[in-house]
């Protein structure tokens, strides 16, 4: 299997990355995985896959996003835990994933509002399109460079675990935040950005 292990997948299955948005915890699913591994998306040129590091930042020039990258592991009711509602809000890598650029499916969710304190750093993530450019900067000194593959909105209810956590043939990264319309202080979409590897340098 990839390096996010048979474990860590089925953790995040169960709790599914469903980014709370505004201090909200993330919401359960049950959904299962697909057995195998999925095709890579077309129409994206492959790179050869990177040694682990963690990463330390995030641009993503087309909508304006230089962030640094926290670590986030799982919160108390077992859900991916989403950044803290902070004013100077940040984008954070779920530690249980491939670190980007590693085989496999690396994600990185964000708010996109933070309460009181207004936008959050992914606040733009649906204006992405195919073929738009992310940068993850590495610890290593690295700086990964995904292309845009698709970006897609789903009802939080129907989150796709296995589409966002299943084995992949290549380095892929995922980035998600909150969207649609609002229910209450939340909101009842996810966006998901997926995304592949394309060139590494320093």
């Amino acid at each position: 299997m990839t390096p996010f292990s048979r474990r860590a997948f089925a953790t995040a299955a169960m709790a599914s990355l469903l980014a709370g948005c505004g201090g909200h915890p993330a919401r359960q699913t049950t959904a299962a995985p697909r057995s195998g591994r999925r095709p890579p998306p077309t129409g994206v040129k492959p790179a050869r896959p990177l040694g682990r590091s963690v990463p330390v930042g995030l641009r993503i020039p087309a909508i304006g996003v230089d962030t640094p990258v926290i670590r986030l592991g799982l919160a108390p009711d077992g859900s991916v835990a989403v950044p803290p509602v902070t004013a100077h809000d940040r984008a954070g890598w779920y530690r249980h994933s491939p670190t980007p650029g590693q085989l496999g499916p690396s994600v990185i969710l964000g708010h996109v509002t933070v309460g009181g304190y207004g936008d959050g750093v992914f606040r733009h993530l649906t204006r992405l399109r195919r073929g738009d450019r992310v940068e993850a900067r590495l610890e290593n000194g690295t700086a990964a460079q995904f292309d845009v593959s698709a970006v897609r909105t789903v009802a939080k209810a129907d989150f796709p675990a296995d589409e966002v956590y299943g084995n992949v043939d290549r380095p892929e990264l995922r980035l998600i935040t909150c969207g649609g319309p609002r229910s209450g202080d939340g909101y009842l979409d996810n966006v998901i950005v997926f995304a592949a590897l394309t060139s590494a340098g320093p």
